[in-house]
């Protein structure tokens, strides 16, 4: 293609008001104008790169057997006249269809359009309004065909962004794996531990907490009630008592499926809704009003406690497992208790709660996690329970065992672009960038710069490559910098030494180039992209 019949809008400065390097590269280069705050258009170049980007994935989901079918886009508003999402779609059609372990397993995939719920008007494609994706769907017997089926896709999805380049983290739960993209921007929290490799999402994460700042007093102490006259926090507690809020539990209560829940914690700790609701094993999880607290404690919270609640369950996170004498509410108005030993003077069931803080060390390794922002880039997740069923070989109906799994194409871009740029431009792999190479002759005037540069052109076209020609009657510079901020890898540039039948080969990557014969420029090129 020719530079000069194409509509590629480089811009020389940063817009103002954008602080994501991505959105600003992409901005810059042409790839996209915003059309509102988190809409944009992409143009020319962004359509080339994300449409090698699904070559790639259909690629590598094909090998696997994945099948592509084409499902109806849902918009939000669309809700409302009760069409089915992508997923519900899937399952309407797999539930009709799949009726025998005879036709299983099977991988389903489709590319299309998603909508962000949470759209940032500063991070750009990072988080738009309007998402390209890729969403695939394993149907497996049993677990075994689940299993494969789960891992096949794990190595493609690795190997999609391996060839884009893509450094990632990936957390990994129980049923799941997210691909993560590190970013200040980012909209998921994860926890990383840099001395073993530990990675999860803060919702998950698990770290040893910080010992207490006062170790617990010895002795086999009963709980004694003191009075506490309008101490309704941890921290009325604390200045009353002189202990610190290490020394204390907290008591929260929860209403899970409309059913009363006491989690309780150490005092300086935060509980983490997510984690709560998968002990509980509900999503219909809320904090109690505070009529339901005074019915179900015949207090007002700010007194309440674990000592004496017999009428629901009492979950206490693991940093209060082993502690003694400490201090909790009383279930009485303007009292609490010291000298509380859980595992004496109440009964409870021990999970992780607590929300991960600085400070926490490795529950692997023991080395200090740090806390980082992300974007979720791809992701695997097995279905605990899958509602559709088929006839095994014995003809009796079984569950299907079902995989959910997608890649953001937007986000892997911008990811690449993130994570290579310099102060010129993007350092876009093969394998994203819109073209191979830009041929560029110095000046277009000369009649045997452009018949040298139309040569190599049509060599590169006839040996596979992707050219583009850069023919506008534009200075050098100019040419140059638009090259380099394009991102595209390679550059020929056709200038005065052509009068010797030598061209100049530079990569964008590590800037270095060299001299070769211009009958050899091809050659050279198409060996480098291999390497």
């Amino acid at each position: 293609m020719r530079w000069s019949k194409l509509f590629i809008p480089t811009l020389r400065d940063i817009p103002a008001g954008v602080g994501v390097v991505s959105h600003q590269l992409l901005l810059r280069a042409g790839y996209i104008r915003q059309i509102s705050p988190t809409s944009y258009a992409r143009l020319f170049l962004a359509e080339r790169s994300l449409q090698k980007l699904a070559r790639i994935i259909r690629g590598e989901i094909g090998r696997i057997g994945g099948q592509e079918i084409h499902l109806p886009l849902v918009h939000p508003a669309d809700r409302k006249l009760n069409l089915p999402s992508s997923l519900e779609a899937v399952m309407a059609l797999a539930g009709g269809e799949l009726r025998s372990y005879k036709q299983l397993p099977q991988i389903w995939y489709h590319m299309g359009l998603s909508f962000s719920e949470d759209p940032r008007p500063k991070a750009g494609l990072l988080q738009a309004r309007q998402l390209q994706e890729e969403h695939s769907y394993s149907f497996a017997i049993d677990d075994a065909g689940l299993n494969d089926a789960y891992n096949q896709h794990l190595e493609a999805i690795s190997k999609i962004l391996n060839l884009c380049r893509i450094k990632y983290l990936i957390a990994e739960d129980a049923n799941s794996h997210s691909f993560m993209l590190v970013s200040d921007v980012g909209d998921v929290a994860a926890v990383q531990c840099a001395g073993c490799g530990y990675v999860a999402k803060r919702g998950t994460a698990r770290s040893c907490a910080i010992p207490p700042v006062v170790a617990d007093p010895p002795g086999d102490h009963a709980p004694e009630p003191f009075h506490t006259p309008d101490r309704k926090t941890i921290a009325d507690v604390a200045d009353l008592t002189g202990l610190p809020a290490t020394s204390q539990i907290k008591s929260l209560v929860y209403a899970a499926d409309q059913k009363p829940v006491l989690a309780i914690l150490r005092g300086d700790h935060s509980l983490n809704d997510v984690k709560l609701a998968r002990v509980v094993g509900t999503t219909d999880l809320r904090p109690a009003y505070s009529d339901e607290i005074r019915r179900w404690f015949g207090t007002e919270a700010g007194s309440l406690g674990p000592v004496g609640v017999k009428n629901m369950r009492v979950i206490a996170d693991e940093a209060l497992r082993g502690r003694r004498n400490m201090i909790a509410g009383a279930n009485r108005d303007d009292y609490h208790l010291l000298n509380v030993t859980p595992g004496e003077d109440f009964s409870a069931e021990y999970f992780d709660l607590r929300e991960t803080v600085a400070g926490d060390t490795c529950v692997q390794c023991g080395a200090l996690v740090e806390h980082t922002q992300c974007f979720e880039i791809a992701h695997a997740r097995k279905v605990d329970l899958c509602e559709l069923s088929v006839l095994d070989s014995s003809s009796a109906e079984v569950r299907l065992r079902m995989g959910l799994y997608g890649m953001r194409l937007e986000r892997i871009l911008c990811a690449a672009i993130e994570l290579s740029h310099d102060r010129d431009g993007m350092m876009l792999p093969p394998s994203l960038a819109p073209f191979h190479v830009i041929i560029t002759p110095v000046n277009v005037a000369e009649a045997a710069l452009s018949a040298a540069a139309e040569r190599i052109y049509q060599g590169c076209c006839e040996a596979g490559l992707d050219p583009l020609l850069d023919d506008r009657d534009e200075r050098p510079g100019v040419k140059f910098k638009d090259a380099d901020l394009i991102g595209v890898p390679f550059r020929i540039t056709v200038g005065k030494k052509m009068a010797q039948g030598i061209v100049e080969v530079t990569e964008r990557r590590t800037r270095i180039s060299e001299d070769v014969a211009e009958s050899q420029a091809v050659a050279v090129v198409a060996a480098k992209l291999r390497a």
